[in-house]
């Protein structure tokens, strides 16, 4: 870990330094703002005290980011096309960094001040948005190109399905439950089983659906929140200090030929598939092509792109054998072949079983570039974990009481919370990063819609407009935070 900082400035070192706080910081908030959500149900329901409910929280949260993979983390980073980070000075991706970390962080505590179940994916994403188009406003760059707009649609829709699938799902499956044992006690809320039945805690199954299903939400939850952090980190490392970390150094021989193999069968598919996607990639006709100074993936590039790489990989066996500007090159073929196979593989005219093998090739393509060290994998964890141990009482009372008119059910809290580790799994699966607290609130209101006890209109208002502002409110924030950074640089 500690070798990256040598032969920087100390300038650099100490931005660095601030801007990987920054980042932990936003982690350990969300750790607290987040794991409210995770385990209101099971605290509001009585199944496990407050305290030891929040401890075992920290632990699965912890748990999550160390096995999560990186897949969500890298769908964060391609929001912004990388090549931006690659290509500003490190003042710029210093301001780029610090503006939106800070949007993230002042939205995230107000929201928690106020006790209103505010998403922090809702949040970092705007934030990168607002970065991201005053970028492009202040370099030039067309709008179209400032950001992803293809992964921020795909992140959009899946931050705009989770919710609504879970206040359907949670639902139908306290439906179900009734149907099936409409006089089980579980569908008694706490104050009821208390009163009727002289008893504090759920009935034993219950129970341990609910600690359970509490623990699955919070190990997803650090699986897909936790990515999130992972990738804020590596925006950072890539931003400040691309050399180190635009490639991953510690790539074996045999990723690295894996890669460079993977050049040549792209090579070989196209050639294979010329009859439909010469046009498209201009093969043939590019030969000599000139590949511009300034990162811009054009298919048409792609036959000398290829070329390119596979020139500069010629005979590597160690990435720290490659100086510093050829990483960046590799990367940058790395990136704009993956990009290109991507809108290929998207393409009506190429058979279904060569998608599936290009698909492939695109796995060994990215191999050493969609990396994390272990270090930040390690410290996501412990910012989190350890953030999960404070503040949650804020937001539990809202989820147990506020947003329906009459107290939570047992039933009602194991319907919640197993949809929304199930819905936030699934996501994971596919690399997508989801609201925890938009999938488990929406599926308390479901819960709440269907066993007819009404939705409070305040809290309920209170938590869309708090989904509806985040977005365009992060991405004012940070922009105008990165423009007036701009300014002092």
């Amino acid at each position: 870990m500690f070798d990256l900082f040598s032969g920087l400035d100390p300038w650099v070192i100490v931005s660095l330094v601030l801007a990987l706080t920054f980042v932990l910081a936003f982690e350990f908030i969300n750790g607290f703002h987040d794991t409210a959500n995770a385990v209101a149900t099971v605290i509001y329901t009585k199944a496990m005290p407050p305290h030891l409910a929040v401890i075992f929280s920290g632990i699965f949260n912890f748990l999550g980011v160390l096995l999560g993979g990186v897949g969500v983390a890298y769908a964060i980073v391609h929001l912004l096309p990388v090549e931006l980070l690659i290509n500003v000075n490190t003042g710029h991706g210093l301001a780029m960094v610090f503006s939106l970390l800070a949007a993230a962080i002042i939205w995230n505590l107000g929201t928690w001040y106020f006790g209103i179940p505010a998403s922090s994916s809702h949040t970092l994403i705007g934030s990168i948005l607002g970065v991201g188009l005053t970028n492009a406003l202040i370099t030039h760059i067309p709008l179209a190109e400032g950001i992803n707009w293809k992964k921020a649609i795909d992140i959009a829709l899946s931050l705009l399905i989770s919710p609504t699938a879970g206040f359907l799902l949670a639902g139908l499956l306290l439906l179900v439950l009734k149907w099936l044992m409409p006089l089980s006690k579980m569908h008694k809320t706490p104050e009821n089983r208390r009163s009727s039945d002289g008893k504090k805690h759920p009935p034993f199954w219950n129970r341990l659906v609910l600690v359970i299903s509490a623990m699955g939400v919070s190990f997803v939850h650090g699986s897909n929140d936790g990515q999130k952090g992972i990738g804020l980190i590596m925006l950072v490392l890539i931003g400040i200090v691309p050399a180190k970390f635009v490639l991953d150094l510690n790539s074996t021989t045999y990723q690295i030929e894996r890669t460079r193999d993977a050049t040549i069968h792209l090579r070989q598919f196209y050639q294979r598939n010329a009859s439909t996607l010469t046009e498209y990639l201009a093969l043939g006709r590019s030969n000599g092509t000139e590949l511009p100074k300034h990162f811009r993936c054009d298919p048409k590039t792609t036959e000398p792109t290829i070329a390119a790489l596979l020139l500069a990989l010629d005979g590597v066996k160690d990435y720290r054998d490659v100086d510093a500007d050829t990483r960046v090159q590799v990367r940058r073929y790395l990136l704009c072949l993956d990009d290109t196979a991507k809108k290929v593989g998207k393409l009506p005219q190429v058979p279904k079983r060569e998608k599936a093998d290009l698909d492939n090739l695109r796995k060994d393509l990215t191999a050493t570039t969609e990396y994390a060290p272990f270090w930040v994998i390690l410290a996501v964890a412990a910012a989190l974990g350890i953030g999960t141990m404070v503040g949650w009482k804020r937001v539990v009372l809202t989820v147990g009481e506020k947003i329906g008119k009459q107290g939570m059910t047992y039933a009602q809290g194991m319907c919640a919370q197993i949809i929304a580790a199930a819905s936030i799994g699934f996501a994971n699966i596919f690399s997508l990063p989801v609201s925890t607290t938009h999938v488990l609130s929406s599926g308390v209101a479901g819960t709440m819609v269907a066993n007819k006890s009404g939705l409070q209109g305040g809290t309920v208002r209170a938590i869309l407009m708090a989904w509806v502002l985040t977005l365009p409110a992060t991405i004012g924030l940070s922009a105008l935070l990165f423009w007036l950074a701009t300014l002092v640089l």
